[in-house]
């Protein structure tokens, strides 16, 4: 059904253009954190490759494309480089690197999702393995670098919110035997434009309804 959507050449280039930016992403928070080159390697492979590595370990598609394309292994190194050598000038541009996240976020949960379910995964279970292929390596990337995990914190704009709503979306065109090309890219659009409003307009999800506690909240 993938192969169905995106042409393999087509599939790859966007594959290696989502793992590149996540690599960016992972790479930045490690030169902040201080990090050794051999550290802001780790991160960015992490961040990159984290989802995909553990939807393919779930569903069975092994060894992991990580693994048997040297594109997908060696990117996240070469992002790591770029980051290493000219990180103040990436941080200008954190703005573009956001824009091509929210991009890649978009891309993974739909990708993810429609894999797992080629793979016999259930509607419900894809969906979650879609949204897993498109943040879980942005968890990894923030429980080794010792922070909460963004998409855990109310003080974050939304992040997996974008990612549920596009997987949501694929599972109920596959329900309706309406995935197509056009469905796919329209659930592509709608999570990266949906991550983008939420960073213009700090979009964020509720906390507990009534909520009373007194302990003072971290900046």
């Amino acid at each position: 059904m993938l192969n169905e959507l995106f042409t393999p050449s087509v599939q790859h280039a966007l594959d290696i253009v989502g793992i590149f930016v996540f690599a960016i992403s992972g790479a930045l928070l490690a030169v902040r954190k201080n990090f050794d080159v051999f550290g802001i390697a780790v991160l960015a492979e992490v961040t990159a490759l984290g989802g995909g590595l553990f939807r393919d370990v779930i569903i069975g598609a092994v060894p992991p494309a990580a693994f048997t394309d040297l594109g997908y292994f060696t990117t996240p190194l070469l992002a790591a480089g770029l980051v290493f050598f000219l990180h103040p000038h990436v941080e200008r541009i954190q703005v573009g690197v956001n824009v091509f996240d929210a991009a890649g976020l978009g891309l993974f949960c739909v990708t993810g999702t429609v894999k797992a379910y080629d793979y016999g995964l259930g509607l419900t279970a894809s969906a979650a393995l879609g949204l897993t292929t498109a943040v879980g390596g942005g968890v990894l990337r923030d429980v080794l670098a010792n922070e909460v995990p963004s998409l855990l914190r109310w003080d974050r704009d939304l992040y997996a919110v974008p990612a549920i709503v596009g997987a949501a979306m694929i599972v109920l065109c596959i329900r309706f035997d309406a995935l197509n090309a056009f469905t796919s890219g329209s659930a592509v659009i709608t999570a990266f434009v949906l991550r983008l409003l939420a960073l213009r307009f700090h979009w964020r999800a509720p906390r507990a309804y009534n909520r009373r506690s007194a302990t003072a909240e971290e900046g």
